[in-house]
C-alpha cells in the first residue's frame, strides 16, 4: 500500500489537519472509533470497487434498455469501462480536484462517469437536468469543471451558452443521443472512451495510489431554498463507509446469497440516488436497471412490472401518486369488488400496525386476504417481490403509509442529508414506527439540542458520514458542523424511548405570527390534503402577521412533455366535484363561479382541521384558491418535489397580501363569509 496509517487520519499528512475543510485539496481527521462499524478501516473508492470486482466479477451490475432489449454489464466489465474512461479524462487534461460535471438522466454512462472522475483524481459532480444555463454555470465555474458530460442536444445548449464565461472548461461528452453538430473539443460518448487508449495504465495507478480515504472526490450541490447552492463536499470514507454502514442498517442481501434488484430514476445528482444507485449496489453486488428518461411522467409504473424490484426507494410524490392512480381505478370496479377491497384493507392495516408493535401471529383472515388482494395489487405495480419499500427527501403523510400498509406494503421512512452523505436513520421491515424517519444507523449518533418542553428540538448528528466541508465557504460550514463536530441539521425532532426520530419540521419553516407563536406549517398542511382530498399543495402562509391563512392548488393533469400544469381537473378531483354535486371539470371554473360546492367542502375541510387546532393561533382563517398547481415547471418544487415556500411567498405575495388587505370573516379571501 505504502500510505502511513496516520496519513489515514489526516495527522501527518497536514498537521492541522481537523473536523472540517473548505479546500478542494484538503483532507480531514476522520472519524474512526474504537470498536464497531465506526472502526473499520477506511478505504478510497478505487478500494471498494476492486474489492466488489474480486466478489462479484460477472454478476450483472448495470442494465440499460436500447431498442427493447436490456443490455448489460458485469461488475468486471463496468470497472473496465470505468478505468478507460478515467484515461480518456486525463487525456483530456483533468487535473487533480478539478470537477466533472454530468448533466443528463440516469444511465450507465452517468455513473462510469461519475467513478472515472474520481479515480482519475478529479470530483464527480452532478448538475440537475432542470437547471437553467445560469445555474449550471454557477456548479460548473465553482467547482472548476474541466469536462461537462450532457446527455442530449437539449442540456448541450445550456452549456454552449456558457461555454465562454467557463476558463477551466477544456471538453463537452455528450452520450444520450447522437451528436447534432461538429464543434471542437465535443466528443460522443464512444469517442470520448477511445480518447485514452494510448495513456499508459501506470500514470493513472500513480494517480490512484496517491489517493487517500480523508480527501474530497464528490460534490453534492444542495438545492438550497435561499441564496446560491452550497457545494457539500464528501470523502471517499464519507462514500464508501456510510454505503457500508447503511447497507449493514437497511438488511440488505448480498448478491451471492440473493442478488438485489434496483431501479434507477430519481436524479442522480441528489445524494440518495448516488447512495441507492452506485454504492449501496457496489457493497452488496446488486444490479441497477436504468428506468426511461420520462420515468416521472408515467414509464416508472411499466419499468417496475418487468424489473419487479427486490428494494425500491420513492419520493414521497411517487408514493402520492401511485396512491391517487389505484384510487380511481377501485373506485371503478364492481361493488363485490370494492368490498373485498375494504375488507382486506382493514385486517391488512390492523395486522401490520400489530407487527410494527411486536405481535407476530398472522390471523387466519390476512392470509386469505394476501391470496384475494395483496399479491395481486403489488403484482400490479410490479412490487410483488420487493421486500423493501422506502420514502426519503421529503415529508410524506400518515394517510399515505397508511393506504400502502392496508395493501400489505409497508413503506419505510429514511431521514439524512447530502451533509450527512445521505442517510443518518433508517427503517426496516422488523424496526419501524408509523410517521418515524427510523433510528440511527450503525455507528452513528443522534443528538436533540435546545429540546423545549416537548422534547422538541434541533436534530444534530455525530458520526463518520458527515462532510467534509462546502467547498470555499467557511463561514457556511462553522454553522453547520459545531466545535464538538456534530452536524446542524436545521430540522426540529423529537426522539422516543426506543431512539426513534419523528422530524416535527424545519427551524427556517417555522411560521411566528405577530404574536410571536412558533407554528410549524407541514402538519397543518397535511390535515388540510387529507381532510380535503380534491386539494393537491396547500402553504400555510403568517410570518410576522396576526394570523395565518393558506394556499391552495387543486389536483389536476399535467403536460407530459413539459411537466407544466393543466387546468383539467384530474380524474379523481372531477369524481370528487361530482359527489358534491357540481359539475366542474377545470380548475379556472371552479374559481371563476366560486363553485358553491366545492368552496362549502372546502371550507368545511378548513372547519374540521381548525376544530383539533392546539392553539387559536394554528387555526387558519383565511384560504385562497390558487389558477395553477404547484410544480417543478413553475418553479415551487424542487428536484426532489420539495415545497420551497420562499419562492412561493414571492411568486404569491399579492394574494397573500390581500389576506391581510380584507378584514373580511374567515373563509376564502375576498368573500365576506362570516362564520
Amino acid at each position: 500500500e505504502g500510505r502511513l496509517e496516520g496519513d489515514v487520519n489526516g495527522k501527518s499528512s497536514s498537521p492541522t489537519s481537523g473536523l472540517w475543510t473548505t479546500q478542494r485539496d484538503g483532507e480531514v481527521k476522520l472519524r474512526i472509533a474504537e470498536k464497531g462499524l465506526g472502526s473499520k478501516a477506511p478505504k478510497t473508492v478505487h478500494e471498494l470497487f476492486q474489492e466488489t470486482v474480486k466478489k462479484y466479477s460477472n454478476y450483472y451490475a448495470l442494465a440499460s434498455k436500447k431498442n427493447g432489449n436490456w443490455i448489460k454489464l458485469t461488475y468486471q466489465m463496468y470497472y473496465n469501462e470505468c478505468w478507460k474512461a478515467a484515461k480518456s479524462f486525463l487525456k483530456l487534461g483533468l487535473e487533480r480536484f478539478h470537477g466533472v460535471c454530468i448533466l443528463g438522466f440516469n444511465a450507465a454512462e452517468w455513473i462510469i462517469a461519475d467513478i472515472a472522475a474520481i479515480f482519475a483524481g478529479g470530483f464527480a459532480v452532478g448538475i440537475y437536468t432542470t437547471n437553467s444555463p445560469e445555474a449550471c454555470h454557477y456548479v460548473a465555474e465553482n467547482c472548476s469543471a474541466n469536462v461537462v458530460i450532457v446527455e442530449n442536444h437539449k442540456q448541450l445548449q445550456k452549456i454552449l451558452e456558457i461555454q465562454h464565461k467557463l476558463p477551466h472548461l477544456k471538453a463537452i461528452v455528450q452520450y444520450g443521443e447522437a451528436l447534432k453538430e461538429k464543434r471542437p473539443n465535443l466528443y460522443f460518448w464512444s469517442e470520448f472512451m477511445e480518447l485514452g487508449r494510448d495513456v499508459p495504465d501506470s500514470q493513472l495507478q500513480e494517480i490512484i495510489d496517491s489517493q487517500k480515504p480523508n480527501q474530497c472526490c464528490t460534490l453534492i450541490y444542495t438545492s438550497g431554498t435561499t441564496g446560491q447552492p452550497k457545494g457539500v463536499m464528501l470523502s471517499h470514507d464519507n462514500l464508501t463507509w456510510t454505503a457500508m454502514a447503511a447497507g449493514c442498517s437497511l438488511l440488505l442481501t448480498d448478491a451471492k446469497a440473493k442478488q438485489e434488484l434496483v431501479i434507477s430514476y430519481l436524479p442522480l445528482s441528489h445524494v440518495a440516488a448516488q447512495m441507492t444507485d452506485i454504492w449501496l449496489p457496489m457493497i452488496f453486488g446488486a444490479q441497477v436497471f436504468f428506468a426511461q428518461p420520462d420515468a416521472l411522467k408515467g414509464s416508472l409504473v411499466e419499468t417496475l412490472r418487468e424489473v419487479r424490484p427486490t428494494s425500491f426507494l420513492g419520493v414521497p410524490r411517487v408514493w402520492e401518486k401511485m396512491e391517487e392512480r389505484m384510487k380511481s381505478i377501485g373506485a371503478k370496479s364492481s361493488a363485490l369488488r370494492r368490498k373485498v377491497a375494504a375488507w382486506a384493507k382493514e385486517i391488512g392495516l390492523q395486522t401490520n400496525l400489530d407487527r410494527m408493535n411486536g405481535y407476530y401471529d398472522i390471523p387466519m383472515n390476512f392470509r386469505i386476504a394476501k391470496h384475494l388482494v395483496y399479491k395481486k395489487v403489488q403484482k400490479a405495480i410490479g412490487l410483488d417481490r420487493c421486500t423493501r419499500c422506502y420514502t426519503g427527501a421529503a415529508p410524506i403523510s400518515r394517510e399515505t403509509l397508511e393506504f400502502f400498509l392496508s395493501l400489505d406494503i409497508p413503506v419505510l421512512e429514511l431521514y439524512g442529508m447530502s451533509e450527512s452523505t445521505g442517510p443518518h436513520t433508517v427503517s426496516s421491515p422488523h424496526m419501524f414506527r408509523l410517521t418515524s424517519c427510523g433510528r440511527s444507523i450503525s455507528g452513528c449518533q443522534t443528538r436533540i439540542h435546545n429540546a423545549d418542553q416537548y422534547g422538541i428540538g434541533e436534530v444534530c448528528y455525530l458520526g463518520r458520514h458527515i462532510f467534509m466541508g462546502y467547498l470555499n465557504m467557511e463561514d457556511k460550514t462553522k454553522e453547520a458542523i459545531d466545535e464538538e463536530g456534530w452536524l446542524h441539521s436545521g430540522d426540529l425532532g423529537k426522539l422516543d424511548a426506543h431512539g426513534f426520530l419523528y422530524i416535527t419540521g424545519r427551524i427556517k419553516e417555522l411560521i411566528i405570527t405577530a404574536g410571536g407563536e412558533n407554528i410549524p406549517p407541514v402538519p397543518i398542511e397535511d390535515a388540510v390534503k387529507a381532510a380535503v382530498p380534491i386539494i393537491s399543495n396547500a402553504m400555510l402562509v403568517g410570518d410576522k402577521a396576526k394570523f395565518v391563512a393558506m394556499l391552495l392548488t387543486l389536483k389536476c393533469n399535467v403536460n407530459i412533455d413539459t411537466g407544466e400544469p393543466r387546468d383539467d381537473l384530474a380524474p379523481e378531483a372531477i369524481e370528487y366535484c361530482q359527489r358534491l354535486g357540481s359539475k366542474a371539470t377545470k380548475v379556472s371554473e371552479i374559481i371563476r363561479s366560486k363553485d358553491k360546492a366545492v368552496y362549502a367542502a372546502i371550507q368545511n375541510g378548513i372547519s374540521a382541521v381548525n376544530e383539533r387546532a392546539t392553539s387559536n393561533a394554528q387555526k387558519i382563517q383565511k384560504w385562497t384558491l390558487l389558477e395553477k398547481d404547484f410544480s417543478l415547471f413553475g418553479g415551487e418544487l424542487g428536484p426532489t418535489m420539495k415545497l420551497k415556500r420562499p419562492v412561493v411567498v414571492e411568486k404569491y405575495k399579492d394574494q397573500i397580501a390581500q389576506f391581510y388587505a380584507d378584514l373580511d370573516g374567515p373563509g376564502p379571501a375576498g368573500n365576506s363569509l362570516r362564520q
